[in-house]
């Protein structure tokens, strides 16, 4: 169990439910350095007072809220510990929602909530069967690092999840960054959903990092003085080029059935051609039937061929 990250309890309506909050996710990432180039000695951050240019330790530290130019006033942890939140050591669930109505982009970082002591596994059980069975999942009120937020709990494999949100007004109108509107053919959407129906996946499992392990190898080439990993040739389209959207759709499709070995017939890409262009296949009939004609005026010809060669 990682080490937990904050102690209180959550109020759902006079039930208790003592918790600790545990991080849901690990950090994998490379970390780096920061480096003399000189002689590769590290580069450290010192804080310094801009008043009296002098370097001051973390005890020295503290935070401050500038309420004009030159007049900043001093806030301890202390005071923003007392502040009247009912939120202060409590997750107070507020309301319940469908899940679907959340928009994603509002939720941001996930923690697991533990039952703290025996006392609090039954209320915790309780919560958790009750979201299970309505399929719905509660917005609360919380107080982290020093500020009120907003949470969402839900139920990850028998554990109650906490996401901290976005309040409402933080979340920016994406209306001034839409494309203006153009028109789109309904063949080219359906071949979009053959592509995404291709595409479309159960397990998310094997999904990994591949920068991560491409940096590892380069790292541990460096290490060991061998030659550094060469990249392979991935010669991206130039942004430039103008694209044929119905082509790399079914250039899409066919690489995905390819991808997963689908060769059954349903799964065959056809091309897909304005009504006015399938007309033309009439012709291609009279040529046939043409041929055919021909192929039986044959044999008259070569009877007369061979009475003249008779004569």
């Amino acid at each position: 169990m990682p080490r937990p990250l904050w102690a209180g309890a959550i109020s759902f309506g006079l039930v208790t439910i003592p918790v600790k909050i545990v991080s849901a996710t690990e950090d994998h990432d490379v970390h780096f350095h920061r480096v003399h180039l000189a002689d590769l000695g590290r580069v450290r951050t010192r804080k310094v007072c801009e008043l009296d240019d002098q370097v001051v330790s973390q005890d020295e530290i503290g935070k401050g809220y500038e309420i004009a130019k030159d007049q900043t006033v001093p806030v301890t942890d202390e005071e923003l510990e007392q502040m009247p939140l009912p939120t202060a050591k409590a997750i107070e669930i507020a309301a319940f929602v469908d899940a679907g109505t959340i928009d994603p982009v509002r939720i941001s970082d996930s923690y697991y909530l533990a039952a703290d002591g025996q006392v609090a596994a039954k209320p915790y059980t309780l919560l958790r069967k009750a979201l299970e069975r309505s399929s719905k999942v509660a917005v609360a009120k919380f107080a982290w690092h020093g500020r009120e937020r907003l949470g969402l709990l839900r139920i990850r494999e028998g554990a109650i999840v906490l996401h901290s949100m976005k309040w409402p007004d933080e979340v920016r109108d994406p209306q001034e960054l839409a494309p203006r509107e153009v028109e789109v053919g309904e063949d080219e959407i359906e071949q979009a959903l053959q592509l995404a129906e291709r595409m479309t996946i159960e397990d998310l499992s094997g999904f990994h990092d591949e920068y991560r392990e491409a940096l590892e190898d380069i790292l541990a080439a460096k290490a060991e003085g061998k030659p550094l990993p060469t990249p392979a040739d991935d010669r991206k389209q130039d942004k430039g080029e103008v694209v044929d959207l119905m082509a790399a759709l079914n250039a899409s499709v066919k690489a995905a059935k390819e991808s997963r070995g689908d060769d059954t017939e349903d799964a065959t890409v056809h091309e897909m051609r304005p009504a006015k262009k399938t007309a033309r296949k009439t012709p291609a009939k009279k040529t046939a039937t043409s041929k055919t004609a021909a192929a039986k005026k044959t044999p008259g010809k070569k009877a007369a061929s061979k009475r003249r060669s008779a004569s």
